[in-house]
């Protein structure tokens, strides 16, 4: 056999090893393939078939013969695209009569499918085709006939389980504004897709584009036609043709109202008790009068989704829901119309359009009724200021919970897209902008310039005009580089002498000078938490907010967030006298807080009972977490886990050991690179530089540490103390491994999440490696940057390890004695997700004020479309969440209420001094409350008491009376 013959085998075998062994293709790789795509006059289909209801496949020219029954004809997929959809579960230029219902539906992967439809849907509109641009004129590939009957097909499945309705009722309502399936267009969606194509083109069109995207109203017809007839001459001959599109488009879409048409010839709804409502509606409603069209529709739409379900017939639910569709259309168009004069007006155009924006699945039914009674407009002819402010809270909130839910919706397929295709990241904001949740943003808006204007009340946001969607969340004041973050936040890499405004918190935020997000995840997050303690300024904000913030980015800003929730950002060129002096003096050393080291028992070398440990043991022989809990199992041994506890000393005498290829041992190794460090400063070195070389002798650390052997005795006493404390054999049983260290839970520091916890590991070799692994978590860049910037002596850092079994709760998450929002030490705040390790890393939380009377307010629902399981196997499930049912019971908010009462009794005994509340996690197991930790709940009271902070604070009189016919 020649040498070619043999290179040829070979080649020939990597090519059969490389389809045997497919891969998912690269974002590089599909971004070329899109690029093809769009150049190829088929696009990224092959050719095109007849497919007969038997099976078989024939040539255009070769219809299916009438024995077999009527075929259909239409494109098939490139080879490659059918590539892409198997092993990248994206699928491209989607034709539903090529498509199964189930496939469609694509339950086991969230709906995935589906959702990608309507993607490419938005990116065919507002690019030119996208992948179809030269395709779209590929005749017969798509057969618009049979893609309105695969659409009617699909829905009447989908809409013959109740279970779908009762759980996705917004997916399936809004994948109907994209899929065929009645002969309807989107024209509202074609009409923002017109504009953008057209504004990307012809820049002097942006402003138009904008007021067409944010505040749509009919007379954006006429300025349209103006922009063609004043800049006719300088406008190319396509760019014309599209403007007269879109002017085609918007005229279509403004026509006047012809509410007969919701019934037009319709048998199926005549005489049942829908039909009878729709009727009345059409009856009773005067469409030259916005306002009541506004109302009345709002009502039926309510009406039409509480309602759908009590109708059986699929072809009739349908119906509904298409009628439900153009009442929103009707609402869409006649909103703007609808102009309060007065206070009373404008109180009730919020409600009604917070009714409509339930009603088209924005948000839960049961999330409407916790606000409703908050929202209803009152006939009593006055109101206070503090009535107004709960009712601004309420709708604000409603608006940000509908955001969420297109975000929880569509956030994951968004982000797969974006990575290969950055046109879809637009989607999202798409979406909103068509929905009534737009219009009800801006009444709030008005409201709350309204508010703000009676209260002497008001933000100061650069040149940002509606200012009142912003809310601080945490006090303090911060100066430094402006940082504006729209995209992955976890890619980013942070700075601490920067701000940065963020769509949503990162998971594990390093420090920073202060922060700003859309998504603020929720109010006792890790990082929320992280930043109330360290006194770091930080805000909620919209996303229009975040856009307007966008132009400002790399300027030198001061940004402040008062103790009342005012927020303020300027230029450092405008910055007074007083804001300056904030920072004339650099921190002085004495500002940070030390770690007590002189009680520590490092003698301490026998693994401990839980139950053996209490309060007394904090920063003695263990950390805090293990500590406290041991003092929940002595308060509250039926709602505490039994658990093992892995002590300082242990640790250290582990670090004593020699450290492989060095001449000291791993303690030794530490305090080394300390004393360097300082050496360098000394010397002059730049912090900057300190820092690099601290980093670098910290990752050899890491890694020596996770290579670490263990100790013999150690290891079989707590294979002997996982048989007599947990009643298992290690690798039996499943087992968080948390991080414990004596830097957590000091007066003025929390420390929390920035340690390792190992959740439900099994395998006796991956405690093993665990126990290590979360010895070394201290010293991981995040860590040591927070404890450098905040404690005096961050080498003296020990941590123990907290051992307990796994309970796999239905949710949970976080209380804090204390309603951080309201300011009142005798409420409570809580946050609950579905699953384990609810509401602790930044995640959209079911969040709650509640009282101790046990009446509440819902802050927020969750809106985390995942959320985890431990299954007896170990490691973490993802399971897919739904949001149609509240996390927390009525039972369950009994069980808090007492709970805090016994928390606070029982703790401020052990503990006189300490006049704060407690942060405490938590979750419950078939109805069972279980304790997971307690700590104090640390703020910083150099924010809570600075003098500038309290200057901008205005002092409202909430109990002034405010005429419910004031003018606007």
């Amino acid at each position: 056999m020649n040498v070619n013959r043999i290179l040829f085998f070979i080649a020939l075998s990597i090519l059969i090893l490389g389809q045997t062994q497919a891969q998912t293709l690269s974002n590089d790789a599909l971004k070329a393939q899109i690029k093809a795509f769009k150049a190829d006059e088929r696009g990224p289909y092959r050719d095109i078939r007849w497919f007969c209801e038997d099976g078989s496949i024939r040539q255009p020219k070769d219809p299916c013969p009438a024995n077999i029954g009527p075929g259909v004809q239409h494109a098939r997929y490139k080879e490659v695209v059918e590539k892409i959809g198997k092993e990248n579960h994206i699928f491209l230029a989607q034709i539903l009569a090529y498509t199964k219902k189930e496939s469609l539906w694509d339950e086991a992967r969230n709906n995935s499918r589906l959702k990608q439809y309507q993607l490419g849907k938005y990116l065919y509109g507002i690019d030119n085709g996208w992948i179809l641009e030269k395709a779209q004129f590929y005749r017969g590939s798509i057969q618009y006939e049979d893609e309105q009957e695969a659409g009617r097909d699909f829905y009447k499945w989908v809409l013959a389980n109740d279970k779908n309705i009762e759980q996705k009722y917004f997916l399936i309502r809004e994948s109907l504004k994209d899929v065929p399936h009645s002969g309807d267009d989107n024209l509202a969606q074609l009409m923002r897709s017109q504009s953008k194509t057209i504004s990307d083109i012809e820049p002097r069109f942006m402003n138009l584009r904008v007021k067409i995207h944010s505040q749509p109203e009919v007379s954006d017809v006429e300025k349209v036609k103006s922009f063609k007839q004043q800049n006719q001459s300088r406008l190319s001959a396509s760019v014309l043709k599209q403007l007269d599109e879109l002017v085609e488009t918007m005229v279509q879409f403004y026509k006047p109202i012809d509410l007969s048409s919701l019934l037009y010839k319709d048998t199926l709804l005549k005489g049942t008790p829908m039909g009878n409502a729709i009727q009345d509606f059409i009856l009773k409603t005067n469409v030259q009068n916005a306002s009541e069209v506004v109302k009345n529709s709002s009502e039926l739409l309510l009406q039409i989704r509480k309602g759908i379900l009590s109708e059986k017939r699929v072809i009739t639910r349908l119906k509904l829901m298409d009628i439900s569709l153009k009442l929103e259309t009707v609402i869409f168009k006649e909103s703007p119309k609808w102009e309060p004069k007065t206070l009373n007006e404008l109180l009730q155009k919020i409600y009604y359009l917070g009714m409509a924006n339930a009603g088209a699945g924005n948000i839960e039914l049961w999330e409407w009724s916790q606000i409703e009674k908050t929202l209803k407009p009152k006939n009593n002819g006055t109101t206070t200021l503090a009535d107004l402010n709960n009712i601004l809270i309420a709708a604000r909130g409603e608006v940000e919970w509908s955001a969420s839910m297109v975000k929880a919706y569509y956030q994951e397929v968004v982000n797969m897209y974006t990575a290969f295709e950055p046109k879809a990241y637009g989607f999202i904001d798409d979406r909103i902008r068509g929905s009534i949740t737009l219009h009800l943003g801006q009444s709030v808006g008005e409201l709350g310039n309204y508010l703000a204007e009676a209260s002497n009340f008001s933000n100061k946001v650069l040149d940002l005009q509606n200012t009142s969607s912003l809310r601080g969340l945490n006090p303090g004041y911060a100066f430094g580089e402006l940082v504006v973050v729209s995209e992955d936040p976890e890619s980013v890499e942070v700075s601490s002498n920067k701000i940065y405004i963020f769509q949503r918190p990162p998971a594990d935020l390093k420090p920073v000078a202060g922060i700003a997000t859309v998504e603020e995840g929720n109010m006792v997050s890790h990082v929320q938490l992280l930043a109330r303690n360290l006194g770091i300024p930080n805000a909620a904000l919209s996303s229009e907010n975040l856009k307007g913030l966008k132009k400002y980015e790399g300027k030198n800003v001061f940004y402040a967030v008062s103790n009342q929730g005012t927020v303020i950002l300027k230029l450092e060129g405008e910055m007074s006298a007083t804001e300056k002096a904030l920072f004339e003096k650099k921190e002085r050393k004495e500002d940070k807080i030390e770690v007590p080291v002189d009680k520590i028992r490092l003698d301490q070398n026998a693994i401990l009972n839980l139950r053996d440990v209490d309060a007394t043991s904090s920063g003695n022989i263990c950390g805090p977490k293990a500590a406290n809990l041991g003092q929940l199992k002595k308060m509250f041994p039926d709602n505490v886990v039994e658990g093992l506890v892995i002590p300082f000393g242990i640790f250290k005498s582990h670090m004593d050991q020699n450290m492989p290829n060095q001449n000291t041992s791993y303690w030794g190794f530490l305090t080394a690179m300390f004393e360097q460090a300082e050496s360098m400063r000394k010397n002059g070195t730049s912090e900057a530089e300190v820092e690099s070389f601290q980093l670098k002798k910290l990752e050899s650390l890491r890694a020596a540490i996770k290579e670490m052997p263990l100790k013999s005795d150690f290891k079989k006493s707590l294979e002997d103390d996982f048989k007599s404390v947990l009643k298992s054999s290690m690798g039996n049983i499943p087992v968080f491994l948390r991080s414990d260290t004596n830097m957590e839970d000091l007066k003025d520091f929390t420390g929390a999440g920035l340690n390792l916890t190992l959740f439900n590991v099994v395998e006796s070799q991956k405690i093993w490696d665990g126990i290590k692994a979360v010895w070394a978590s201290p010293y991981t860049e995040r860590s040591f940057k927070w404890r450098q910037k905040y404690l005096l002596n961050p080498e003296n850092v020990f941590p123990s390890i907290l051992i307990i079994p796994s309970v796999d709760v239905d949710y949970s998450g976080v209380m804090i004695t204390k309603g951080i929002q309201s300011g009142n030490g005798a409420d409570i705040t809580v946050a609950f997700s579905r699953g384990a390790g609810g509401a602790v890393d930044g995640q959209i939380a079911e969040t709650y004020l509640i009282r101790m009377d046990e009446t509440y307010d819902l802050l927020a629902p969750a809106r985390e479309p995942y959320y985890n399981s431990l299954p007896k196997t170990g490691a973490t499930q993802k399971n897919m969440a739904t949001f149609e049912s509240r996390i927390l019971t009525e039972k369950n908010i009994t069980q808090i209420c007492k709970l805090t009462e016994q928390v606070r009794e029982l703790m401020d005994k052990l503990h006189p001094d300490y006049t704060g509340a407690y942060d405490v996690e938590l979750g419950f197991k078939n109805g069972q409350l279980w304790l997971f930790q307690i700590r104090p709940f640390v703020e910083n009271k150099k924010a809570l008491s600075s003098d500038y902070l309290e200057s901008i604070s205005p002092k409202i009189d909430s109990k002034k009376e405010i005429s419910l016919n004031a003018t606007l």
